[in-house]
C-alpha cells in the first residue's frame, strides 16, 4: 500500500501484524529482513503522523485562545 494513500490506523495495524507474525515466529528467516525494513518504515510513518497530528491540534488550541 502507497504510504501517502494509508491512514494510521492501517499503518498501525499493519505493524501489529507483523509483530505478531515475529513473535509466534511465523516468518522465515529469509523473509524477516524484509519485514523488519517495512516495520521500520511503517514506525516512522506513524511517528511522523501522530507529530502533525499534534502540531495541529496545538495550533487549533492556541487559536481558540486569541
Amino acid at each position: 500500500m502507497s504510504k501517502n494513500t494509508q491512514t494510521y490506523e492501517q499503518a498501525y495495524n499493519e505493524l501489529q501484524t507483523i509483530i505478531q507474525e515475529i513473535e509466534a515466529g511465523e516468518i522465515s528467516v529469509d523473509v524477516l529482513s524484509l519485514k523488519v525494513k517495512r516495520a521500520a518504515e511503517l514506525i516512522h510513518f506513524c511517528k511522523e503522523k501522530l507529530t502533525s497530528t499534534e502540531q495541529d491540534v496545538q495550533k487549533i488550541l492556541d487559536d481558540l485562545k486569541e
